[in-house]
């Protein structure tokens, strides 16, 4: 999605930043897990394959994408790389034609070393956050695998309602309505966010 290709989000445990050229190698060693692909449902693709997918996510409308680093490691030392701090991705689709205010989320968290310690859940607030302030989304639905605790856990507590289970996919919907409340809740969950201006792997660290 264009919308986001220039803007970094700065939270506290995490930096969002766009899905550039620069993250493809790293993502594409992550996806080389059998695990990872199960837990996300995808195909084993070459890299060449990832640059392209890469590439439309960047122009597609309907797919919102930030790549997920780890502050502390992106803070520790001005001119380290983003590839070398990439905790995994998070993503809004805007698949529903019918309905342009829901957003289907999820979250990866593919570096083992940065599981485990909030990270994806600061990721899925500061996007939700976005998707409501920029995207203009008032539901969000997420689709996780049967076998998946940590991340059903993890959108419970952010409120987030069992409304489906789907024995052929092996997957459970949640979703969440943002009532007024609800995004009370969520901007004072997000209210140290700083969002600034990205440029390709010289964003600034303060």
């Amino acid at each position: 999605m264009r919308l986001n290709q220039n803007v970094l989000l700065l939270g506290k445990k995490v930096v969002l930043v766009p899905y550039t050229p620069e993250h493809v190698p790293r993502y594409h060693e992550w996806m080389k897990s059998e695990e990872l692909r199960r837990l996300t449902a995808s195909e084993p693709l070459t890299l060449e394959q990832e640059y392209a997918m890469q590439r439309s996510w960047r122009e597609d409308v309907d797919k919102c994408t930030f790549i997920v680093l780890a502050a502390e490691k992106w803070q520790a030392q001005p001119g380290t790389s983003e590839e070398s701090c990439m905790a995994g991705d998070v993503n809004l689709f805007l698949t529903d034609i019918g309905d342009p205010s829901l957003g289907e989320i999820e979250v990866m968290i593919a570096e083992p070393s940065c599981r485990g310690q909030g990270l994806g859940t600061e990721a899925v607030l500061m996007m939700m956050s976005y998707g409501v302030t920029k995207l203009g989304l008032t539901k969000f639905e997420a689709k996780i695998g049967q076998g998946n605790e940590p991340s059903i856990r993890m959108f419970r507590k952010l409120h987030f309602e069992q409304v489906a289970v789907s024995s052929v996919f092996q997957e459970v919907t949640l979703r969440l309505k943002m009532t007024e409340p609800e995004r009370q809740w969520l901007f004072e969950q997000t209210s140290h966010v700083e969002e600034q201006p990205y440029r390709d792997g010289a964003s600034e660290r303060h």
